[in-house]
């Protein structure tokens, strides 16, 4: 059938419905621009800056307020709250930030994220295709890495803001389309029906910087009240909480009680304003309208000013939603200490991933492991003079753990590698692959120390005075390079970088001397051929713990060559 053959009546409510379907479809396209600019710049951001915005939170967060700037600041930047709490809650779990200055930032992140919506409002549309072009060119001619990331951040802005001229070009054909019309004019007046719809779409789409955005649009074409946006935004607040507390459903009470902390912000400060909105509502939508130059201006400066108020009236309380968000997940998870068998405790699937923050709770699993590996050798050479076999036992035990710890860090490591991780920690993987290695060999060595009590248990064979003297003097300068390796790598410091180089050149030293000065004994007969053997295998074993906690020692120098 054509169209000549079709009567008027058929033909107007055909074009109507392909006008339809082209807005819609218009509009769909422009979310997701709008989707994908958003996400290709929040982690372009966090690829470039992630590792030096992390550092700043660890610094910068000891007490509340101050952790409050950081977190309006850090959200600011990496246009994400649900990233902010999502790092928020990996620093809670490496035992980096307390429930209370998590809290701080957590209320920071909340006026962070309005940043979105005003920049939304300023509409610089008009200048995507430019940025789009500039991020293009620059991705492709020039070679500097860092450039070529810089650039990514651009080509996501142009998106985002390409999304948002397709959306509003949509928003502007739906105004002669009744049936948007009417369904948009049916919200008008329900409260809290409008303050579900923001809060099931800001869900849905994990976002609520892209949902206020949304509401703006629709407010600059006239297709939303004023009145109603307010609703609208108070919805997505809560909305904006569902991201957290589905990544806390898998993880440990502490990522359960930090995702809560912005739960329980967000509802007591969306009913106070649900209080004040019905006892004064015109009033403060006259002083949000004489601030604001248009409706999208307004829309931007409410979700600001909300935000704020909340913040400000919340504050002091802090301490109280804290202890509310305990209440609502009481107990404590069981307590994974450094010697626990078979079970990660900073990383793997109990803990919330989070790219930003994936490296520091890999090197504090390093750490455990380290602790675990060096009390092992000290407890093997205990062993070999004191022939206890409970002490042998458990050296064989906990290497075993040492080894599943060996595999699960790498695995890991594997794993975040395919991950967008900041530029900085990617750099950084090839020496943690590196570290986890040599504390591993560290706990072989521990264990050959075992083999060999066991074989003098088994032979009767003793060792002279004067050789387990020897064994107990170089034993306490490798315990030495060990500390101050796993201290340098843990906290990134080179203060003993000359301590650990002297000191491995005096283990070496050492060596070379009692090597020779065991030769002399056996041939004066003073130890027999059986513990002359263990004698030198221990001594060279020592002399090669020592060289394994030198590389880690220089692991941080071969990191920071790789990322300049």
């Amino acid at each position: 059938m054509n169209m000549d053959s079709l009567s008027g009546v058929e033909r107007k409510i055909r074009r109507e419905s392909y006008m339809s379907a082209s807005v819609l479809l218009t509009m769909a396209g422009g979310l997701g621009l709008f989707l994908f600019g958003m996400r290709v710049m929040s982690d372009s951001i966090e690829k470039v800056a992630g590792a030096k915005l992390r550092h700043i939170l660890e610094i910068f967060t000891t007490n509340r307020f101050t952790g409050m700037v950081v977190g309006v600041i850090f959200t600011a930047i990496i246009q994400s709250s649900s990233a902010c709490t999502a790092m928020v809650v990996s620093f809670v779990n490496a035992g980096l930030m307390n429930l209370f200055q998590a809290a701080g930032v957590i209320f920071g992140a909340n006026i962070g994220t309005t940043v979105t919506s005003q920049l939304v409002s300023f509409n610089l549309s008009a200048y995507a295709p430019v940025i789009l072009l500039a991020g293009v060119l620059c991705m492709m001619f020039v070679k500097n890495d860092k450039v070529k990331k810089f650039s990514e951040i651009v080509i996501g802005f142009g998106v985002l803001f390409l999304g948002l001229s397709t959306m509003s070009s949509a928003m502007a054909a739906m105004k002669s389309e009744p049936a948007v019309v009417n369904l948009l004019a049916s919200v008008e007046g329900h409260h809290l029906f409008a303050t579900l719809m923001g809060l099931v779409l800001t869900s849905v789409i994990q976002s609520s910087s892209v949902t206020v955005s949304i509401v703006l649009l629709l407010a600059n074409q006239d297709l939303l009240s004023l009145p109603i946006t307010l609703y609208i935004i108070l919805g997505c607040n809560i909305g904006a909480c569902s991201t957290a507390l589905l990544a806390s459903l898998a993880g440990k009470k502490e990522a359960k009680r930090t995702a809560l902390i912005h739960f329980w912000f967000n509802v007591i400060g969306t009913l106070l304003i649900y209080v004040i909105l019905f006892f004064a509502e015109e009033p403060v939508i006259h002083m949000i309208q004489k601030i604001s130059a248009d409706n999208g201006r307004f829309v931007a400066n409410a979700h600001t000013l909300i935000k704020i108020f909340q913040v400000i009236v919340l504050f002091p309380f802090s301490n109280l939603i804290v202890k509310l968000a305990c209440l609502c997940v009481p107990g404590e998870d069981k307590k994974v200490g450094y010697r626990e068998s078979y079970q990660l405790k900073y990383i793997g699937d109990k803990v919330v991933f989070n790219p930003a923050t994936a490296v520091v709770e890999v090197i504090k699993e390093l750490d455990r492991m380290a602790s675990l590996a060096s009390e092992n050798l000290n407890r093997a050479m205990n062993a070999l003079i004191t022939l206890d076999e409970e002490d042998i036992e458990e050296v064989y035990e906990v290497e075993k753990n040492i080894n599943f710890l060996n595999h699960a860090i790498t695995d890991y490591l594997v794993k975040i590698n395919q991950s967008t991780l900041p530029i900085e920690d990617l750099k950084s993987i090839g020496a943690l692959f590196h570290v986890v290695n040599d504390i591993e060999r560290i706990g072989d060595h521990a264990e050959n120390v075992a083999d060999c009590a066991r074989q003098r248990k088994e032979d009767g064979s003793s060792f002279s005075k004067e050789a387990q003297k020897e064994m107990g003097e170089m034993l306490e300068m490798v315990n030495k390079i060990v500390q101050y390796a796993i201290e340098m790598f843990v906290k990134s410091e080179y203060k003993h970088m000359q301590d650990v180089v002297e000191l491995e050149d005096h283990v070496d030293e050492m060596e070379r001397e009692f090597q020779k000065a065991h030769v002399e004994r056996l041939s004066k007969g003073e130890c027999t051929p059986a513990a002359g053997m263990l004698f030198s295998d221990v001594i060279s074993g020592l002399e090669r713990v020592s060289d394994h906690a030198t590389n880690i020692a220089f692991a941080i120098m071969d990191a920071e060559k790789e990322a300049s």
